[in-house]
């Protein structure tokens, strides 16, 4: 099912790229077997719908790639949603989850809200002046 899987991604990947790169005037730059594939899929186009033509390409290239990344028999079938929904990939936004706040200990978080910038460059500039008067005495 790896196999499947890795074949399946590869071929998808592999089509919409080589699809572009056709749109773009670039075919000509393609390996002969995409090129071969294309030419099928533009003879799909005239007998069927373009979802469907898509989909049968893919399932070509899918097959060769799975018998030449070693698969054995015919190639199990890994979509899970029908080819009607494949096109509707789109992906209703959820905001995540607002993180929990770290709950400070004795009274220090309202401490802590009002001095949360300066508080740091603060302490970053005292040891700074610690350390140079440190190496100043030291000199000395």
């Amino acid at each position: 099912m790896l196999i499947a899987r890795r074949a399946d991604t590869r071929a998808r990947a592999d089509f919409a790229t080589w699809n572009m790169m056709a749109k773009l005037n670039g075919s000509s730059a393609l390996p002969p077997e995409a090129q071969e594939f294309l030419a099928s899929y533009r003879n799909l186009l005239t007998q069927m719908s373009d979802n469907e033509a898509t989909e049968a390409t893919i399932g070509a290239i899918y097959k060769a790639y799975y018998a030449e990344m070693g698969g054995a028999g015919t190639p199990p079938d890994v979509r899970v949603r029908p080819p009607e929904t494949a096109a509707d990939n789109v992906t209703a936004f959820r905001r995540p989850a607002p993180k929990p706040k770290k709950a400070a200990s004795f009274g220090a978080a309202a401490f802590a809200e009002s001095q949360k910038r300066s508080l740091p460059v603060a302490l970053i500039f005292a040891c700074l002046v610690v350390v140079y008067v440190g190496i100043r005495l030291y000199w000395r």
